[in-house]
């Protein structure tokens, strides 16, 4: 998963709004308390913070894989 497939994958499932907070503010203690975008930053692969914001913010296992790509071309 890369930066932007995770960016999509948090809009996607929690809104642009609301992921922007999630993402800012919540800290996650299997992040090493840290928040989401903390862990990206610090050079967490993006799709370990993604399983870890998705532990944290209940998301059922099935809307959690193979989110983040984007729409095939027509």
């Amino acid at each position: 998963m890369r930066k932007s497939e995770f960016s999509r994958a948090v809009s996607d499932e929690f809104g642009e709004a609301y992921g922007r907070v999630v993402t800012r503010d919540l800290v996650i203690s299997a992040l090493g308390d840290r928040t989401a975008d903390e862990a990206v930053a610090g050079g967490v692969p993006p799709r370990d913070v993604w399983l870890a914001l998705c532990d944290a913010e209940g998301v059922p296992v099935e809307r959690r894989h193979g989110v983040g790509l984007p729409k095939p071309r027509r």
